[in-house]
């Protein structure tokens, strides 16, 4: 008896499963990760201990997902009888994790020297997930408008003064292609929130990297990476009959992913006339060909339409603020768009210290808008392509970081105006092509003096030119044509950045601006074109310091700026209703900006995961230094259309039983609606709130439901003014109290 005992003993751990051992690693220090939470396929759960590791006992592969409070979220396969380190990357949570690729230089947050804001993926879904005003106005700095649905304007340091309709004076990208027009204009109402995962914002001239434009700098990226096979739908709702439906796919393939998503978003508006319905289709495909090639590409097909009730006076508006402004309806003032992008983007690593990065892209659009006064069509196509190389060096005892490129763009528009009769076009006033064509070069040295300061010197060349070809003129029968030409402008920055500590850093620089007036302002809807409109020149100064303590759970960004601005662009409103332009002169732009966040409970085992504050205040002071219009001294003024003062405040709870809350607050200074300074918009205070459960079912079902109010105090504004507007058309009113609801669904497979 004891001889079979001891045989089966002996041979006990042949039968039984082997143990795995899974250890969870911090993907940057290595540093083992406690605490955290795996979900198996087999309906198990388990929790990493204080060596991060855990014991399973498994027969066959089993698919897992990990969470943690500080981490990202990660699904892998566990094979028995082998161990396996899982690598975690951390959420960024302090100023020392969150990185940003501003300037071309992909670097922490920390060590960048400049104004840059990143508005994360999670961020754009603290509110109605309709558009990307709410989470983009609780930045210090920023302010994006919505006259109506669909209808944006961005103010980057006041810079949407010359912008009356549309985006202007402010740079975007998406994946790294220049989505802004080479004509200066930017369709921004065709993206989706689910067409973006990250946004950063250079706020300032930043034309040693990204050419013309005093405004700032706007860079898009939808989702790069696919983790998992993954299906998903979204479906929200709320008041003003707004429905918005989502239906999107992931799938890994060997060397890469593939996506694809449909949304639809329509809304009957909150005032006559102010409906939209919003199309986007999206596919992408990301490819790892070998360890020195990435290539991506992305297609983008957007069908908007939305109305244009137009601004109301102050006796409209006191009458009814839901009305439109008489004659929107009857002459169908609206804006029809259908755009097409295809985009190639090319990563070539020639060795560990020298890489290529080339994006190519070609769209066309269809453009049709009947307005009050006129009706505009526009078709346009246009192509262009960004490349810059890297290199990571050393100069003696100086390491390095050099980048040069250029970028180039080309824009064909075939424009028409008619009359409107009653919503339709009528007879023909003028037809012109309109051929618009920009590039320039840059270059960029980063040296580093020390271990803890860097400096930075960069410049680009710039040129720019329009044509305008105008081969029908009802007015004097004759065709003409007209071109306009900016000599090459260099526009340089310097900037120098010192770490005080491996927590906390002082940036100081300074950086020079140009901005030629787009080929909308020169060429307005009466039929006039302006050539004598000259480019907005300026000089930027900053500085600026950045910490974080208690290991990321306090973190303050605060920056001074002094922006000097000649030739300022400022739109004004003649007796029929036309919007025209003019330069004003000179401008004095002094502000400050500060951002301060702390979480007051941050607990992975914890009921309460995280409880967190954030303050975001602007200040700016922006006068008219030297504006002189006819009879009109406006010198001394303050800036049109800019709040002197904003403060925003924000709590987010999130607990261990998937339940959240986003509460936002925000106070607006009164606003000048013209350059005498005779009429403002009074300040307001705009809560919002959104409530919801998100967590995983099983293994394979996420699911989130999610509710919430916008303007819990029923407050009555505009968000977003007509600047200098003829006969007192200023206000646009936004919604009163409304609320707001949804489902989401993910099936992993």
């Amino acid at each position: 008896m004891k001889q079979k005992l001891l045989i089966i003993l002996l041979f006990l751990p042949f039968f039984l499963p082997a143990q795995t051992v899974v250890s969870f690693l911090d993907s940057k220090s290595k540093a083992p990760v406690p605490d955290v939470l795996v979900k198996t396929s087999n309906k198990s759960n388990f929790i990493s201990n204080e060596m991060g590791q855990l014991s399973i006992q498994i027969t066959d592969t089993v698919e897992m997902i990990s969470y943690h409070i500080a981490y990202e979220s990660k699904s892998f396969n566990v094979a028995p009888n082998k161990n396996a380190e899982i690598f975690l990357d951390r959420k960024e949570v302090s100023l020392t994790e969150v990185v940003v690729s501003s300037f071309e230089t992909e670097r922490p947050l920390l060590e960048q020297a400049a104004a840059i804001t990143r508005i994360p993926e999670s961020d754009l879904y603290r509110f109605n997930e309709t558009s990307i005003v709410n989470s983009f106005n609780t930045k210090p700095g920023i302010r994006v408008e919505e006259r109506a649905p669909a209808s944006y304007r961005i103010s980057i340091r006041g810079s949407s003064l010359r912008a009356p309709f549309g985006v202007r004076n402010v740079k975007v990208y998406w994946n790294d292609i220049p989505f802004t027009a080479p004509d200066g204009t930017t369709p921004l109402n065709i993206l989706d929130l689910s067409n973006i995962q990250n946004t950063e914002i250079i706020k300032g001239p930043a034309g040693s990297i990204y050419g013309a434009g005093n405004g700032g700098v706007i860079s898009f990226t939808s989702r790069q990476n696919i983790p998992e096979n993954k299906i998903s739908a979204d479906f929200g709702l709320g008041d003003f009959g707004m429905t918005r439906y989502r239906i999107g796919i992931d799938q890994q393939l060997v060397n890469g992913g593939l996506s694809a998503s449909y949304v639809q978003l329509k809304s009957d508006g909150h005032r006559e006339h102010t409906a939209m319905d919003r199309k986007v289709f999206q596919m992408a495909g990301n490819f790892f060909t070998s360890d020195k090639h990435t290539l991506s590409t992305q297609l983008l097909y957007a069908d908007l339409f939305y109305q244009l009730p137009g601004a109301l006076t102050a006796e409209q508006l006191a009458e009814n603020r839901h009305q439109a402004r008489p004659g929107s309806a009857a002459q169908n003032a609206s804006i029809t768009q259908k755009s097409l992008y295809g985009t190639l983007a090319h990563e070539y690593q020639f060795n560990d210290r020298f890489s290529n990065k080339t994006s190519l892209y070609i769209n066309t659009t269809d453009f049709e808008n009947p307005f009050n006064l006129d009706y505009k069509k526009e078709t346009q196509y246009g192509y262009g392509g960004r490349t810059n190389f890297t290199l990571n060096d050393h100069w003696g005892k100086f390491p390095i970081r050099l980048v040069a490129g250029g970028e180039f763009q080309f824009g064909k528009t075939a424009a028409q105006n008619y009359g409107n009769r009653n919503g339709q076009a009528d007879t023909i006033r003028f037809s012109d092509d309109l051929i618009t064509t920009q590039a320039f070069m840059f270059q960029q040295l980063e040296v580093d003096l020390s271990k803890s300061i860097r400096a930075t010197v960069g410049l680009s060349e710039n040129f720019s030119r329009f044509d305008i070809d105008r081969n029908i003129n009802a007015s004097t029968g004759i065709p003409s044509s007209a071109e306009r030409k900016f000599e090459p402008v260099i526009v340089p920055r310097i900037a120098l950045s010192g770490k005080l500590n491996s927590n906390s850093a002082l940036y100081g620089s300074l950086s020079s601006g140009f901005s030629p007036p787009t080929i909308d302002e020169v060429r307005t809807n009466e039929g006039s074109i302006n050539l004598d409109l000259e480019a907005e020149k300026g000089i930027n100064y900053e500085m600026g310091y950045r910490a974080n303590y208690r290991q990321g759970l306090i973190n303050t960004d605060i920056n001074f700026f002094y922006f000097q601005l000649d030739e300022t662009i400022t739109s004004f409103t003649n007796n029929q209703g036309v919007v025209l332009f003019r330069n004003a002169g000179a401008t004095d732009q002094k502000g400050i900006e500060a951002l301060f966040d702390y979480a007051l409970i941050r607990s992975q085992l914890g009921f309460v995961q995280e409880l967190k504050l954030t303050h975001a205040y602007t200040g700016h002071f922006f006068k008219f230094k030297d504006y002189q219009q006819n009879e009109n001294d406006f010198s001394g003024n303050d800036l049109t259309g800019v709040a002197p003062h904003t403060l925003v405040n924000q709590l987010d709870l999130r607990t261990k039983t998937g339940f959240y809350l986003n509460f936002t607050h925000q106070w607006v200074d009164e606003i000048p609606l013209n350059d005498a300074n005779t009429v403002y918009q009074d300040p307001y205070n705009l809560v919002n709130t959104r409530v919801g459960w998100k967590s995983t079912l099983g293994f394979q079902w996420d699911i989130e439901i999610y509710g919430g109010v916008d303007n819990l105090l029923n407050e009555s504004y505009s968000l977003g003014n007509d600047l200098n507007a003829f006969g007192g058309r200023y206000f646009q009113p936004a919604p009163l109290r409304n609320y707001f609801g949804g489902l989401k669904v993910g099936f992993r497979y």
